[in-house]
C-alpha cells in the first residue's frame, strides 16, 4: 500500500537570520526552532534570504537583498508547492496564491501612528489587512490583541486563535560588576529594557525617578527616536544606554534594583515576562497586555502619564523588602507558565487545524 504523503509546511525565517533581535526576530527564531520536533508528521520547509550561524533549522537560503518576502519567497514556494505557508513575523506575500497562516504581534501603528513613519503605517496596514482577509485563522500573541483584530478590523473572534509567547534567558554569565561603572550606574537604578520611542513612555518612568531620592533610571535599547533620546540624556538622573550585549543585559537585569516597562501600548510584553523570569521586582502600566501577562507578579500604576502616581509605587517597590521577596518569587512561578515549547505547541495545534 502506497504511504501517504506528507503534508508541507513552509516557515518564512527571515527576522531570525536579522543581525539585530527584538521581540518579533526573537519570537521567529525560538518558534521556528522547535516547529519541527514539535510536529514531526509534518514536512517542514524554512526560507529565508541569508544564512545565519546557530539557527537549529534545516535552513533553505533563496538570496534577494530587497523585496525578498514579496518577490523572491513566493518564487520558492512556487517550486516547492507546500500545502501551507506559516509566517511567525513577516507579511504574507501578495504573490502566494495557497493557504497561509500568520502571527499578529501588535496593532501599535493603528493604536500609536505618531510613532511610525508614514510609508512604515502605510506598509503595516496594507500588509496587515492583507494577512487578515487572506488567512482563513490568525494567531494573536494576547487577549489585548485579538480585541484589537475585532475591534479595528471587524474580525470575527472565531477566526483568531490565542497563543502567549515564550520567555527568553539566555545562557549567558553577566558581564563583571566594573561595567556598571563604564555604564555610570554607580548607586540604585531601575531598569527599562526596550526601544527609546514615545510609545515605550520612557519620559514618565524618568518623571517619577526624578522624584525619588538616590535613583538613577537605566534605559537599555535602541535609539528609534533621537529626539526623545536627547531629551532623557539631559537629565542627570537618566543613563541612556542604547543596545547593549547579553552579556551587560544579563547584569544590568541582576543589579537592577527593580524593572519598569511603563509602554501606553505592548501588545505581549516581552520585557515584561522576560525580567519576571529573572525574578525581578517589575512596576508597570495597567496598560494593554500587560496585566494579562504580569497578573499579580507585578505592581501596575494605572495612569501612565502621572508621574506622581508611578513614583508611589516604584517607592513602594523598592523599599518594601517582604514585599519584593514575595513579588520576585510570585515572577519566577509565573514566568514558568510562559515557555517557547508551550508557544510552539499552540502554534502547531493551529496548523494542524489548517491542514
Amino acid at each position: 500500500m502506497k504511504e501517504p504523503k506528507l503534508k508541507t509546511v513552509a516557515v518564512d525565517v527571515n527576522p531570525a537570520t536579522r543581525a539585530v533581535m527584538t521581540g518579533t526576530e526573537v519570537y521567529t527564531r525560538e518558534v521556528g526552532s522547535r516547529l519541527a520536533a514539535a510536529a514531526p508528521e509534518l514536512r517542514w520547509r524554512f526560507f529565508a534570504s541569508r544564512p545565519r550561524p546557530g539557527l537549529r533549522v534545516d535552513l533553505t537560503v533563496v538570496p534577494l537583498r530587497r523585496l525578498w518576502s514579496q518577490v523572491r519567497l513566493p518564487i520558492a514556494l512556487a517550486a516547492d508547492r507546500p500545502d501551507l505557508l506559516f509566517v511567525p513575523a513577516h507579511a504574507v506575500p501578495f504573490g502566494w496564491p495557497g493557504k497561509a497562516l500568520t502571527v499578529v504581534h501588535d496593532l501599535a501603528f493603528e493604536r500609536y501612528p505618531h510613532a511610525y513613519s508614514a510609508a512604515e503605517r502605510t506598509y503595516l496596514g496594507m500588509t496587515t489587512r492583507w494577512a487578515a482577509l487572506r488567512c482563513p485563522l490568525l494567531i494573536a500573541v494576547s487577549e489585548s490583541t485579538k480585541a484589537d483584530l475585532v475591534s479595528l478590523y471587524g474580525l470575527r473572534p472565531e477566526r483568531i486563535r490565542v497563543v502567549p509567547n515564550g520567555a527568553s534567558r539566555p545562557e549567558v554569565t553577566p558581564a563583571p560588576v566594573s561595567r556598571l561603572a563604564e555604564l555610570g550606574l554607580n548607586g540604585n537604578f531601575v531598569l527599562q529594557v526596550g526601544r527609546i520611542e514615545t510609545r515605550k513612555n520612557q519620559v514618565a518612568a524618568l518623571a517619577a525617578v526624578e522624584r525619588l531620592d538616590g535613583v538613577t533610571l537605566a534605559v537599555a535599547g535602541p535609539e528609534t527616536d533621537p529626539a526623545l533620546a536627547a531629551r532623557l540624556r539631559q537629565s542627570d538622573r537618566c543613563r541612556v544606554l542604547g543596545r547593549v550585549d547579553q552579556p551587560t543585559l544579563e547584569l544590568l537585569y541582576k543589579r537592577a534594583n527593580a524593572v519598569i516597562v511603563p509602554s501606553l501600548y505592548e501588545g505581549f510584553g516581552l520585557p515584561l515576562l522576560e525580567a519576571m523570569a529573572r525574578g525581578k521586582v517589575v512596576v508597570a502600566a495597567k496598560a494593554s497586555s500587560l496585566p494579562e501577562v504580569g497578573g499579580d507578579a507585578a505592581l501596575y500604576f494605572h495612569d501612565a502619564a502621572d508621574a506622581e502616581q508611578v513614583a508611589k509605587v516604584l517607592e513602594v517597590a523598592l523599599g518594601d523588602e517582604p514585599l519584593r521577596k514575595a513579588l520576585a518569587k510570585a515572577a519566577h512561578a509565573r514566568a514558568r507558565q510562559y515557555t517557547w515549547e508551550r508557544t510552539t505547541a499552540g502554534v502547531v495545534e493551529v496548523i494542524r487545524e489548517l491542514i
